[in-house]
């Protein structure tokens, strides 16, 4: 196989070693390798670069394994071409595997240009990811302590929930704060109800009488506290974010901002994870391959199996799907209309999966090519192909037992 990198290293990556494996041109023409052990201590790591640069090597390859690439990638991205690869992609064959024998496998695979590099964004792009992926972390326990609430109240058999559409909605903090400082009558609960609330005093009366105990005061006084300390670390982050956007990507974020289901935070999460110019996939279909959002290719003998989606990037398919099931509730877009068209025939959740899909199709497009989005309308399946509705139409409602004669209407 023809060199493409005459001086490259191998590099097997793990949380207390980096084994190195260099190869460079020997003296006969054959290629020579030298194998080194170092620590990730960032000294270490300092010493593996002077090595390195010290043998001339120019291209340095590893495997993403979890987060320990990670360090070996801050401190080397300046001073050498790295690539990173897919564990999956460059498995060795089976039997007699060492440290050693990896990192040579990968510096082979490297020295004839069989690896294909993952993308790495760049140094602040990487630290808007981890401030997003926080945020979104927060998000999830926020969530999961709201449910820990709700289990509480129902085994004191407080069903607030049953009439306030929102138990952490401003009239239900106040009664379930008056539940915590000793109020127990649910005349006296019900009264501190506000706005459309109010319509339901009877029903809340009912609601909030139950058999509230010391244990369950305790636990509700301390799950509301660890909400307000959640819902104070997400604004905090989150004007973090607001604040290391770049001006294109703070442009990107309101351009995103505009399709229907995607709000600031999803549109901050699409340009952490993608960038705000995504030209680096050639397509919107390679992005949506890298992002895990699209069917996935599964064919022998000339049958088609199982389609499911293939692994992707999990952060950003979370907020796609988010962001479909939101714009599924939208009435007069497209997206809306096409989430309704796939839930009778898909289910929820793989119409979720399509819109989401869509939505990522329409972020490449509204990114790449510098334009705003403009809705199709919720029409717009239907008029794409007028004569095949009209016929489908007509056979299902002949197939009633009907005979269906089209008058055209009159402009």
């Amino acid at each position: 196989m023809d060199v493409v990198y005459e001086r490259c290293c191998g590099l097997d990556v793990h949380k207390q070693t980096v084994v190195a494996c260099c190869v460079s041109p020997g003296a006969d023409g054959t290629p020579k390798k030298e194998v080194r052990t170092f620590g990730t201590m960032t000294a270490d790591l300092l010493t593996l670069g002077d090595w390195l640069a010290a043998e001339g090597v120019t291209h340095v390859a590893m495997e993403s394994t979890g987060v320990y690439w990670q360090p070996v990638w801050n401190l080397l991205e300046d001073r050498f071409a790295l690539v990173l690869a897919n564990a999956r992609h460059i498995k060795a064959v089976p039997g007699r595997k060492t440290d050693v024998r990896d990192a040579e496998w990968i510096a082979d695979l490297l020295r004839h240009g069989l690896i294909t590099a993952s993308f790495v964004p760049d140094r602040q792009q990487r630290e808007e990811r981890e401030l997003t992926r926080y945020r979104s972390a927060l998000v999830a326990e926020r969530a999961a302590e709201r449910n820990r609430l709700q289990k509480t109240l129902e085994g004191a058999n407080i069903k607030l929930s049953s009439v306030a559409s929102d138990v952490m909605g401003k009239s239900a903090r106040e009664m379930l704060d008056a539940l915590v400082a000793g109020t127990s009558e649910p005349s006296t609960l019900a009264e501190l109800a506000r706005g459309r609330l109010r319509e339901k005093l009877g029903p809340l009366e009912r609601a909030l009488c139950g058999r509230f105990g010391e244990h369950q005061r305790f636990l509700v006084a301390q799950q509301l506290a660890h909400l307000d300390y959640l819902d104070e670390a997400i604004g905090q982050v989150s004007a973090e974010i607001e604040a290391r956007l770049r001006p294109f990507e703070q442009e990107a974020v309101e351009r995103l901002d505009a399709i229907p289901g995607v709000g600031p935070r999803i549109a901050q999460v699409i340009v952490a994870e993608v960038g705000a110019d995504p030209s680096r996939f050639p397509t919107a279909a390679h992005l949506a391959s890298w992002a895990g959002i699209c069917p996935g290719n599964n064919e022998s003998a000339g049958k088609r199996l199982s389609g499911k989606t293939r692994k992707g990037n999990t952060w950003l398919r979370t907020a796609l799907v988010e962001a479909a099931h939101a714009a599924g509730h939208t009435r007069k877009s497209y997206l809306g209309a096409q989430y309704r068209r796939l839930v009778p025939r898909r289910g929820k959740k793989k119409a979720a999966v399509a819109v989401g899909h869509s939505i990522l199709v329409i972020a490449w497009h509204l990114l790449t090519k510098d334009v705003e989005y403009t809705d199709l309308g919720p029409d717009s399946f239907d008029t794409r192909d007028r004569d095949a509705l009209q016929r489908r139409l007509v056979r299902r409602l002949e197939g009633l037992g009907n005979t269906v004669t089209l008058q055209p209407v009159l402009a």
